[in-house]
C-alpha cells in the first residue's frame, strides 16, 4: 500500500526534499520490523537526517498524515460507504525523563508521563482499511489535573471529549462528496454534544452507549421518559445474531448468539449543564441491543448497547450495523501496530512535538501493514503486486515453492500473504486462522532481506578475482 505521495508532501512541507525524505523515512521503517530507528535507517547519518526531519518546525503532524491523502482518495474510488472507527490511546514515553513536553497520562496510572493520540480509520464496510483520515496528538497539562471534578459546569468545547466531534468533522472533510460515512466509535463517545452536532444527511453515527440511565423517549410515550437501557430492553425482538467474540486473557474466542432488539428513541439534553447554555435540543435516534442471553459457563455475556443515526428498517439492517460495529476493533490493531509494531514508546526524542512528528510517521508505517493484512484476507484475489515488486514476489515463489516453474502472471495476493507470513513464523495449522499484522511484517522484512541477497547474486561481480587473471 502506497502512503507517502512525494508531491503532495513536498508542497505541504514548502521543499520536495522534505517529502522524498518522508517517503525513504516510511518506506525504511516499513521494512524492518520493530527495528529501533539506527537499524532500521542504516547507521548515524540515517537516524542524523531523520532527527532533522523530526525538529523542522514547517513538518507538522498532520501535514505528514495529509501527503497520504491522494493515495487514500484513490483507494475510496467506487466506495459509496465508509466506516470512519474512532479511538483514543494512550502513549508512555515514563522510561524518558529526559523528554519534555509531555503530561500525565491516565487517572490510574499516577506518576505516568506521555502523550494521548486519538485517531480515525476510514475502513471499507468489508474491513479493509483505506487510510488515517484524521488523527490528534496532545500532552495534558499537569496544572490542570482533577478538572474533571467540575466537569459538569464546563462548556462541552473546553473538554478534552470534544475531540471526538471535532475528529469526526475533520474525517468527513476529507471523504468526497455523495459518499455516505458512518463514524463508529466505542462507550467514551456515548455524549451528547456529539449526537446533538449538526451534521450532512449522508454523515451518520454508530456509537456503544456508556451512559445507559440517560433519559429518552419513546414511540409509545411521546411526553414521558424512561432510562435508555429500560427502553431498550422493552423494544421487539427482531431476530438473532451470531457475534464472534475475540480471545483475551481469561477468555477464550467463541461465537455469541445474540438477541437483537430494536427501537426508536428520541434523546434528551442532559439536565446538569452549564446555567446559561442549556440545551434543550432533543435527537431521534435508533437504539440496537444485542444480548447473549446462554453465555460458556464463567464467561459474561456479550451485551452491546448501541445508538445509531441511521435508519434500521429490517432485521438485515440490523445485522449489518452489528457487523460493522464488530470492525471498531481495527482500530485498536491499529494501535497495537504502532506500539508493539513501530515501537513508538521507546522512541527517544527528547521534545514532545519532535515526537508527535515520529508518532504521524510511525501511524503511515502501521497503515501499510495493516492494509496489506486486512488486503489479503478481504480482497484475497487481487494480484500480489497490491503489496509486493515483481523481485519480491518471484523471490518468495523459487523460496517457497523451488521446484515449481515461476507463473506467467503474479499469484493472487490471497495465496502469497500466507507465504510470507510463513517467512515470519506463522505455522499455518489448521487452528491457527490468518496471520497477523506483526507476524506479516516479520515476513515482509524477511522477504526484502531475501529479494537484497537474490539481486546481488545476480548482479555482475564488482571485483575481478585477481588471482584466477
Amino acid at each position: 500500500m502506497q502512503v507517502v505521495d512525494v508531491r503532495t508532501a513536498g508542497r505541504l512541507f514548502g521543499d520536495h526534499r522534505r517529502g522524498a525524505r518522508l517517503k525513504q523515512l516510511v518506506e525504511a521503517l516499513t521494512a524492518s520490523c520493530a527495528a529501533h530507528l539506527p537499524a532500521a535507517l542504516g547507521g548515524w547519518r540515517g537516524v542524523k537526517a531523520a532527527y532533522r526531519f523530526f525538529a523542522n518546525p514547517a513538518v507538522t503532524p498532520e501535514a505528514i498524515l495529509a501527503s497520504a491523502r491522494p493515495g487514500l482518495l484513490d483507494r475510496l474510488a467506487g466506495q459509496t460507504t465508509v466506516l470512519l472507527l474512532q479511538d483514543t490511546t494512550t502513549l508512555d514515553f515514563t522510561p524518558h525523563p529526559a523528554t519534555r513536553g509531555v503530561g500525565p497520562i491516565g487517572t490510574r496510572r499516577q506518576g505516568h508521563w506521555g502523550l494521548l493520540l486519538h485517531s480515525c480509520l476510514a475502513v471499507t464496510p468489508a474491513g479493509v482499511p483505506l487510510g488515517i483520515a484524521a488523527q490528534e496528538s496532545w500532552a495534558r497539562d499537569a496544572r490542570q489535573t482533577g478538572q474533571a471534578q467540575q466537569r459538569r459546569t464546563r462548556a462541552a468545547s473546553a473538554k478534552e471529549s470534544a475531540r471526538w466531534a471535532r475528529v469526526e468533522a475533520q474525517s468527513r472533510a476529507v471523504i468526497p462528496d455523495g459518499v455516505r460515512t458512518v463514524t463508529i466509535a466505542d462507550r467514551e463517545a456515548d455524549l451528547y454534544p456529539l449526537f446533538a452536532a449538526a451534521r450532512p444527511a449522508q454523515a451518520h453515527l454508530l456509537i456503544r452507549v456508556a451512559q445507559t440511565q440517560r433519559r429518552v423517549q419513546t414511540a409509545t410515550d411521546a411526553v414521558a421518559t424512561q432510562a435508555l437501557a429500560d427502553a431498550a430492553a422493552a423494544a421487539p425482538v427482531w431476530g438473532r445474531y451470531s457475534v464472534a467474540v475475540r480471545a483475551e486473557p481469561g477468555r477464550p474466542a467463541r461465537t455469541a448468539l445474540c438477541t437483537v432488539r430494536v427501537g426508536p428513541v428520541t434523546l434528551c439534553p442532559p439536565q446538569n449543564q452549564r446555567a446559561g447554555v442549556r440545551q434543550t435540543q432533543t435527537v431521534p435516534l435508533v437504539a440496537l441491543l444485542a444480548a447473549e442471553e446462554q453465555p460458556p459457563p464463567g464467561q459474561p455475556p456479550l451485551h452491546w448497547l448501541l445508538l445509531t443515526t441511521l435508519a434500521v428498517t429490517d432485521f438485515a439492517a440490523a445485522a449489518e450495523l452489528l457487523l460493522w460495529y464488530s470492525l471498531r476493533w481495527l482500530i485498536e490493531r491499529f494501535h497495537f501496530v504502532l506500539k508493539s509494531g513501530c515501537r513508538v514508546e521507546e522512541l527517544q526524542l527528547q521534545q514532545g512535538d519532535r515526537l508527535r512528528r515520529a508518532v504521524a510517521v510511525c501511524s503511515l508505517v502501521a497503515l501499510t501493514v495493516l492494509g496489506l493484512t486486512y488486503l489479503a484476507r478481504e480482497a484475497p484475489e487481487l494480484p500480489c503486486t497490491v503489496a509486493l515488486t515483481d523481485a519480491e514476489w518471484q523471490t518468495l515463489w523459487r523460496y517457497q515453492f523451488p521446484t515449481q516453474p515461476l507463473p506467467a502472471t503474479p499469484p493472487p495476493v490471497g495465496a502469497m500473504a500466507p507465504q510470507v507470513a510463513r517467512l515470519g513464523g506463522f505455522l499455518g495449522r489448521k487452528g491457527d486462522g490468518d496471520p497477523g499484522p506483526l507476524t506479516l511484517w516479520r515476513g515482509l522484512s524477511r522477504l526484502r532481506d531475501l529479494t537484497a541477497g537474490t539481486l546481488l547474486a545476480a548482479a555482475p561481480p564488482l571485483l575481478h578475482n585477481v588471482g584466477n587473471a
